[in-house]
């Protein structure tokens, strides 16, 4: 049995499966994505970094073409009034890659040209810039599963959840914490949402390169102790999961978050078995099979 990525809505935003964030509209709060353009530029999807890049050149350019039209015969060997050749001319200045056949012999369009040569360096630094510290962060590529069960291990009701990196790379000194967020009423009858650690079997990981079985005891000094399915729906509860640790290659500190709502909760399976080992004596783990479980009595 697998589960197929779904997009689910909370009393408190919309969790996207594919992407894991909970997105929160807030109200009372005059913002605008542009207040903060670097932060925005940093952590926009490729696709849409792409575009944004695309289209301030393109517009940088038109806008300047129309400009060079305003003087007739201010751009050599370009023909009068051709808006393509005006267009190309302003490529060649912003890039700064030299002229060839066209070149400004007004003062107007010298003008021009003395600006936009400016606007070019200053966006083209600013773009590298993005570029490099777009490349240069520091990520983890960690797999979560589908489904987080809550099953018996060893005789012992258990929470679980597994994980695995997805880089050939090591983390070292992983951490893992997993909060437990659902609504609470306090006894002034306000309404909030309560936060609980859940203490784990095994929190730490001196090496993290194959996969992790996260495991939370059910036992009488467990939030969770006593706890039926539907009570989490019903508390619109989420488990929240944070891995940080050191990239080994890098030596920098990497993190990930993952977020499992009530419908990801399972209760009496059992993940299948994705370690095996090779007859020279190596480890196989067999992603296909990493988010399948099986019912168990």
């Amino acid at each position: 049995m697998s589960l197929q990525p779904s997009s689910r809505s909370t009393k408190y935003g919309r969790v996207t499966a594919d992407r894991q964030q909970l997105r929160v509209v807030r109200t009372g709060h005059k913002f605008h994505p542009w207040e903060d353009v670097y932060h925005l530029l940093l952590t926009l999807g490729w696709g849409k970094f792409w575009a944004i890049v695309i289209l301030g050149y393109s517009i940088a350019n038109l806008i300047f073409a129309s400009l060079y039209l305003l003087e007739p015969g201010g751009i050599a060997n370009a023909k009068p009034g051709s808006f393509a050749d005006a267009f190309f001319f302003s490529v060649q200045t912003i890039a700064t890659i030299g002229y060839g056949a066209m070149h400004p012999v007004k003062p107007w369009t010298q003008f021009l040209t003395a600006i936009e040569a400016l606007v070019g360096l200053m966006g083209f630094s600013g773009a590298t810039g993005l570029m490099f510290a777009r490349f240069s962060r520091p990520t983890a590529r960690v797999r979560f599963s589908r489904s987080i069960l809550m099953t018996s291990h060893q005789g012992q009701p258990t929470l679980m959840f597994r994980m695995a990196n997805r880089r050939q790379n090591q983390i070292i000194e992983a951490q893992v914490t997993v909060v437990l967020i659902e609504d609470t009423i306090t006894t002034e009858g306000q309404y909030l949402r309560k936060l609980t650690d859940l203490q784990l079997q095994r929190s730490q990981s001196p090496m993290f390169a194959l996969s992790w079985l996260v495991m939370h005891s059910i036992d009488a000094n467990s939030p969770l102790y006593g706890r039926s399915l539907e009570s989490f729906h019903q508390k619109d509860a989420m488990f929240v999961v944070s891995l940080t640790g050191l990239d080994d290659e890098m030596s920098q500190a990497v993190h990930a978050r993952h977020l499992y709502t009530s419908d990801d909760l399972l209760e009496n399976h059992q993940f299948v078995d994705i370690l095996s080992w090779d007859g020279d004596g190596s480890v196989r783990v067999d992603y296909h099979r990493f988010d399948e479980v099986y019912p168990t009595p």
